[in-house]
């Protein structure tokens, strides 16, 4: 699938070509998910991004295409609040292959009142959780038509003090913004490491991987006129944390990694180097309560009722 040398060191600056790759990253419009989308860019591959703000998404193309040559960019219009939405979207892929999703899209509430989505789902597990977990359906067949493609699920640091409520998945008796939405993420990397479970036993050639980015500031993240501007006084101002957390171009590299490094395995958490908050990507270990199989168990036969999609996925 990429071309890369097993001898040489990971180089977050030199990527390994992935040409004749095609790429989908929800969420490429901005954050994390446009540098993911900017870097991939540079290996050759064709990175499509999935994003239901046209204009943001155009803006972001324009910023990739004015830093890297030649780039292969397009837009996806995909709205993961929307599950009724999903197929139709991925039917306009007009694809007969896909290499790699990194599911980075998400929805992050700092302040009441809690708010659904169109299908009556709490907005940050809808989105983040159950936008994707019914994603993976429609996704299924392209691939596994590629013939080692991955699913990067990206989590957060948040994930890791929170436990899943499972008689409150919705967040309907304790709404706390903050919680919920660290609980919505860790959801995200439960049904990552239990998809790859399940694509091993039914013999899929397709990985899931799930990687953070540790501690991603804008106010330390490289400007990207016009996608985001950040501001001299604001970067100076950042500077101190930069010992402890870094800009959302690093906070990007351990998902990169999880895309394109041939050695990454399947059910591997890839995260920053430095305390799981800054440097270079490297593998952790999987918390115990993302690998529970019995949470993930319940999560998975929640989620697909919630969703309203078969429970195998499209992985036979």
């Amino acid at each position: 699938m990429f071309s890369a040398s097993q001898d040489r060191p990971w180089d977050v600056h030199r990527l390994p070509s992935a040409e004749g790759s095609v790429f989908l990253v929800t969420g490429g419009n901005a954050g994390i998910g446009y540098f993911v989308a900017e870097q991939l860019a540079t290996t050759g591959a064709v990175v499509v991004l999935g994003s239901r703000d046209a204009a943001k998404a155009d803006a972001a193309m324009a910023s990739i295409r004015s830093r890297v040559y030649g780039a292969h960019v397009r837009h996806l219009q995909l709205d993961l609040a929307d599950l009724s939405s999903l197929k139709t979207a991925v039917d306009r892929l007009d694809l007969d292959h896909l290499d790699a999703v990194v599911y980075n899209a998400g929805v992050a509430l700092d302040d009441p009142p809690r708010r659904e989505t169109a299908e009556g789902h709490e907005l940050m597990l809808g989105t983040n959780h159950l936008g994707h977990f019914a994603l993976t359906q429609w996704l299924a067949p392209l691939l596994s038509a590629a013939s080692a493609a991955r699913i990067v699920t990206v989590g957060s640091f948040a994930a890791r003090s929170e436990r899943l409520s499972l008689d409150d998945l919705q967040s309907t008796r304790d709404y706390r913004p903050k919680r919920t939405y660290g609980r919505s993420k860790l959801a995200q990397m439960c049904f990552g490491f239990e998809l790859d479970h399940r694509l091993r036993a039914c013999g899929s050639t397709v990985l899931s991987v799930v990687a953070h980015p540790g501690g991603a500031l804008d106010s330390l993240t490289p400007s990207r006129p016009p996608v985001r501007v950040t501001p001299p006084g604001e970067r100076l101002r950042a500077l101190p944390a930069g010992l402890l957390v870094q800009g959302k171009d690093a906070g990007a590299w351990p998902v990169v990694r999880a895309v394109l490094d041939p050695l990454v395995q399947g059910g591997e958490l890839w995260g920053p180097r430095v305390f799981g908050l800054r440097g270079t990507p490297r593998r952790e270990p999987v918390p115990s309560h993302m690998a529970d199989r019995a949470v993930a168990a319940h999560l998975w036969a929640a989620s697909g009722e919630l969703a309203g999609v078969d429970p195998h996925l499209g992985f036979r």
